[in-house]
């Protein structure tokens, strides 16, 4: 095996060095995880190709975790050297990277309910229903394409773990993803079937930087050298993802000029403003989505931080305790956390649809904040002229909403106004339920076109231009309030 790599690149083939591979741990069996006996350690068909590529190439193998949808940029920019996580084959990927042969043949797979094996057969039959899938894959562009043809809804997830236990909860019709993910997850959820037949395939492969092409070409002679020496199939075997189509496979990849490593010609590239014009209808709909999320999520949240502060501040010994316990409970933990525990950990007692859930986990999280913005404001009111009010007869109640009230409003303005921009911007937190809001459908341009330059610029642009007129009608309303009556 070093023999034929030295003939490929002998300065790739000099021993020595750390051989830096990037995955996900997330992502699983039987690709990589974190091994039961040993936490610290990952195992996986990925990390032990990883593995024989480092020996071939004389290094030492060191994994470094990064996020799957972060692994292409991560790369690029040098974090490590080869990136081994279930990478798929794609035009985006050859245009932006220096992508290795092929070295593993998957086939994208329908899974329904069992109760449902019999009812469907193809994409045309999910009519009107929810399809789920892994976001910026070739089972998502899949299920885009069959969109107008089926009128299907694509359902897109930042992970391959939670489509199959919505698929098995009722909230989605089927998945579609690879057979490898597929028959890993029958295992783990029980009343699910594949149905036979592929919707397409594709190929695995290793991604690195544009400038490591020599290094690329280097590990390329290793791979071949595996699949010829019966390395890969072992691994395979190992793992029980060997079948008689990966033999096929790769018995066509060692053929001389095969097709097989070869990516079916991608359309011709798009110039920028054409990119801009053809993704900015999606662009515009998620961006829809975020601002109506946003300001739904904070007139709820406006709405329960006033009785939460109100309560605290008017209310009994027991009702300050329990508003006080929700406030801490709520900014001590993650907002990420809130929202899978609403959408997922709730889903055995009742079954949130993603938007409301999404809007509950903001509102509800944003009320704690906001409580403690009113009730400092209330509280900064000087109790002189709260007595003096009471001495003219007034109520309670005339006290807080004739005196108290508009006063604390106006000192609660400025940081409900920086709350609001920062829900806005917090709002991309929900796409892990399923919410396709501006920053999701930007990860999805971007996966798309393999570079982040232009959405990125484009999806800043929009928030922009979402948040520049709120703040600046707030500091109208501030100025209007704090100038001196004539």
């Amino acid at each position: 095996m070093l023999a034929v790599l030295a003939a490929v690149s002998p300065l790739a083939a000099a021993p020595g060095g750390t051989l830096r591979w990037g995955g996900d741990a997330e992502g699983g069996a039987p690709f990589v995880e974190a091994d039961p006996a040993d936490p610290a350690a990952v195992r996986g068909f990925d990390v032990e190709i990883a593995e024989a590529l480092a020996a071939g190439l004389g290094r030492t193998p060191r994994f470094v975790q990064v996020a799957y949808q972060s692994i292409d940029q991560s790369v690029e920019r040098g974090d490590f050297d080869i990136g081994l996580s279930g990478m798929e084959d794609t035009p985006a990927r050859r245009a932006a990277l220096s992508v290795t042969v092929p070295y593993f043949e998957f086939r994208e797979v329908l899974a329904v309910r069992a109760s449902d094996a019999g009812r469907f057969r193809t994409l045309a039959d999910f009519r009107g229903r929810k399809v789920g899938t892994l976001s910026g894959t070739i089972a998502y562009d899949a299920l885009r394409a069959a969109e107008a043809a089926h009128a299907l809804v694509t359902v897109s997830y930042d992970d391959d773990v939670h489509p199959y236990e919505d698929l098995a909860r009722g909230r989605l019709d089927a998945v579609l993803l690879d057979h490898v993910l597929a028959v890993r997850s029958l295992k783990r959820v029980p009343g699910l079937a594949i149905l036979p037949g592929a919707v397409a395939t594709g190929r695995y492969v290793g991604v690195l930087a544009k400038e490591n092409a020599a290094l690329r070409d280097s590990i390329d002679g290793l791979l071949k050298e595996m699949m010829r020496d019966g390395t890969l199939r072992k691994i395979f075997e190992k793992w029980n993802v060997w079948d008689e189509e990966q033999a096929a496979f790769q018995e066509q990849t060692l053929r001389p000029h095969s097709d097989a490593l070869a990516f079916p010609s991608s359309p011709s590239k798009k110039s920028s403003l054409a990119l801009v014009l053809s993704y900015f209808p999606s662009l515009f709909r998620a961006a829809l989505v975020t601002i109506v999320l946003s300001c739904v999520s904070m007139a709820l949240a406006v709405a329960l931080g006033i009785g939460i502060a109100s309560g605290r501040i008017y209310g009994g010994g027991l009702a300050r305790a329990v508003l006080t316990g929700y406030v801490e409970l709520v900014r001590g933990t993650p907002v990420l956390l809130q929202l899978f525990v609403l959408y997922y950990g709730l889903s055995s007692v009742v079954r949130l649809p993603a938007f409301v859930a999404a809007l509950l986990g903001l509102g509800l999280n944003y009320a704690a904040y906001e409580s403690e913005i009113y009730r400092g404001a209330l509280e900064a009111v000087p109790r002189g002229q709260l007595e003096a009010a009471r001495t003219l007869g007034l109520t309670e109640g005339q006290v807080l909403r004739l005196v108290r009230g508009p006063q604390a409003f106006r000192l609660a303005l400025a940081p409900m106004t920086n709350d609001f921009v920062a829900l806005l911007k917090d709002s991309s937190l929900v796409s892990v339920v399923t919410v396709v809001e501006l920053t999701k459908q930007t990860a999805i341009f971007a996966t798309n076109i393999g570079s982040w330059a232009l959405p990125g610029a484009l999806c800043a642009a929009l928030y922009l231009a979402m948040s520049l007129p709120l703040s600046r009608l707030a500091r109208r309303l501030e100025e209007r309030w704090n100038a001196p009556s004539a």
